[in-house]
């Protein structure tokens, strides 16, 4: 148990992947095997009430339940599987710029972690609740390295900034199928993101009328070398190469079916979303 996790019971969740102490191939396995299991969804929500991330409600939903979250969930309960295994984690805040449009600033919205592994001269960066082809696994905290993850590429740059005590460091994303030119995921700064930040981008995510987790069902379900996706009433399947397919769900019932047997997230019975 930490800070009140069953760690046995959260292993089972994911699939109880091969882990030792507290060291980089645990911290990658735990990683991998939380993206690929707990699938992420907005549907609290999108039902009009910001999710609860109190430890022992993150535990009840996203590891005794079939459901999901979204990033302020997954990262908290992450961070509390990471700390039972010896690492120290530190809660960082980012910007999401991916579909902001040029030089657009959000507000710091998206929740992320900076892992120190024993032993390790630097620090990892884990983020297991972007939800849209990010990390697969935890990756250090170095500028410009490029890791493959089934077909798209990953990899941290700093930004000068020009009014700040510290750079910016920004995670993008290309396919293989793209001209090669590579899209910024978000941006973010060594600053800790306290509790007190986490809960009130929470509640704002949630519960401002033009939030994208307010206005419409988002689901996904990440794989290797492909994602499955829900937008409102759209299933869409992309591929790490740039393939993409999509149709439509007209009726509740599909929906909901689609849901529970291709994204893992069972809602209970009768439950009907304002799409």
């Amino acid at each position: 148990m930490t800070e009140g996790l069953d760690i046995d019971r959260y292993l089972a969740r994911i699939g109880r992947p091969e882990t030792g102490g507290a060291d980089a191939d645990t911290l990658r396995a735990l990683h991998r095997a939380h993206v690929l299991s707990v699938p992420f969804e907005n549907v609290e929500s999108l039902l009009g009430s910001a999710p609860s991330l109190a430890l022992a409600d993150l535990e009840r939903k996203l590891v005794g339940s079939r459901r999901g979250g979204y990033c302020f969930e997954h990262n908290t309960l992450f961070a509390a599987a990471l700390r039972g295994f010896g690492f120290e984690v530190t809660g960082l805040g980012a910007r999401v710029r991916l579909g902001g449009g040029d030089g657009a600033v959000r507000p710091r919205t998206h929740l992320l972690s900076l892992v120190r592994v024993p032993g390790e001269p630097g620090p990892y960066l884990a983020d297991v609740g972007f939800g849209t082809s990010g990390l697969l696994e935890a990756v250090p905290l170095v500028a410009d390295a490029v890791t493959d993850r089934g077909g798209w590429e990953l990899r941290l740059v700093r930004e000068p900034r020009e009014h700040g005590p510290a750079d910016v460091w920004v995670l993008q994303r290309r396919g293989k199928a793209a001209d090669g030119t590579w899209t910024d995921l978000y941006d973010f700064t060594l600053e800790p993101f306290e509790p007190a930040d986490v809960q009130m981008a929470n509640w704002y995510v949630a519960t401002y009328p033009r939030s994208p987790f307010r206005t419409g069902l988002i689901a996904r379900r990440v794989g290797v070398d492909r994602q499955l996706s829900v937008d409102g009433r759209v299933l869409a399947e992309e591929l790490g190469d740039g393939t993409r397919s999509e149709r439509k769900l007209v009726e509740d019932g599909e929906l909901l079916r689609v849901l529970a047997e291709d994204f893992g997230i069972e809602l209970p019975e009768g439950t009907r979303l304002p799409l």
